[in-house]
């Protein structure tokens, strides 16, 4: 059977919970920002939240765009590593019982997490500790599963160490021996600036889809217009998606830019906008459908992410839905 996306990506289990500015400013982290931390903090965070209301469920960027993908009725599989604890359990479950192929080996070592404290505002402070998902490596790819995939989606975050950096050169390899899209996405600003030669590389290279917001062109880039930024990035990738939050998107296929507007929206928790943007785009193109429909259906399917807590559709959207979003051409 073929598969629409294969994703490769640090596998972690999400926790939201909605704080007060008071509560998140006694934490002492940057708030909007994502922040790497040890066991031992991600403990003492979660107990300074004491009986605040949780939803936990399985996550991670790629994982949370394969999961988007089958929320919208895609086929899918994913890669990745968690360990043999009753987060691990729970997270493969989740994936499974939402339609996702995954065959991953429990490891020694704790599950990553990330705890996602969202705030009236709607912005959302990320603490990710990474567990075992950090181990993740060439031999997790399972070249069956991506050898069926029409698309493989690979995220940014692995490119932060060597090994997880060999996984996501080994999904490259062999989208390219497969002839699969290879989709890229950069993950973080703050990535761009350690690994800027190693995405521009990419970019110039075997990537074929690349996905980043505009201040992450502008870091790559190193320019302040993001519509030249996505211009540059266009002459070197086929396709180019540069998400501008409420604002929509600059698309950029063969060379030519279109601006697409966004889907209005009333913010409640921002946090997998970006990943199901991803994941509109990917159903899309995976689908029969033409880039800018797959960027209309990742619009919508964005608006109704952040209009719900979590980074998880609350509900599988129905296929009559799908159509209108993209705009009423039939997936094939």
């Amino acid at each position: 059977m073929t598969l629409d996306v294969y994703g490769v990506g640090n596998t972690l289990v999400d926790i939201q919970v909605q704080v007060s500015d008071s509560l998140l400013e006694s934490l002492g982290f940057a708030k909007g920002m994502m922040t790497l931390v040890d066991h031992e903090t991600q403990q003492r965070v979660l107990a300074a939240l004491g009986e605040l209301p949780r939803n936990q469920c399985a996550g991670g960027s790629a994982a949370n765009t394969i999961l988007g993908v089958a929320g919208l009725g895609g086929s899918t599989a994913y890669a990745g590593k968690v360990g043999d604890d009753p987060l691990g359990h729970f997270c493969l479950q989740d994936m499974r019982d939402n339609q996702v192929t995954v065959d991953i080996p429990f490891s020694d070592g704790p599950t990553g997490t990330c705890v996602v404290l969202i705030t009236d505002d709607a912005q959302r402070t990320m603490l990710t500790f990474l567990g075992v998902s950090a181990d993740v490596g060439p031999d997790d790819v399972d070249p069956q599963l991506l050898g069926r995939s029409q698309a493989v989606y690979v995220e940014g975050y692995l490119f932060s160490a060597d090994t997880p950096r060999e996984a996501a050169y080994r999904a490259v390899q062999l989208a390219a021996d497969s002839d699969a899209l290879l989709a890229l996405t950069v993950s973080d600003a703050f990535l761009v600036d350690l690994y800027r030669n190693e995405f521009l590389e990419l970019a110039r290279g075997p990537v074929e889809l690349l996905f980043c917001n505009e201040d992450e062109a502008r870091s790559l880039l190193e320019l302040d217009d993001t519509a030249e930024c996505a211009r540059q990035l266009g002459q070197w990738v086929p396709r180019v998606a540069v998400t501008l939050g409420a604002d929509g998107a600059l698309l950029v296929e063969d060379g030519q830019l279109t601006r697409m507007p966004g889907v209005a929206a009333q913010a409640i928790d921002t946090t997998g906008a970006g990943d199901m943007f991803a994941a509109g785009v990917l159903y899309g193109l995976t689908n029969g459908l033409s880039f800018e429909q797959s960027a209309r259906l990742a619009h919508h399917a964005a608006a109704r992410i952040v209009s719900q807590l979590g980074a998880r559709l609350a509900e599988p959207i129905a296929p009559d839905e799908v159509l209108r979003w993209a705009g009423g051409q039939t997936p094939s």
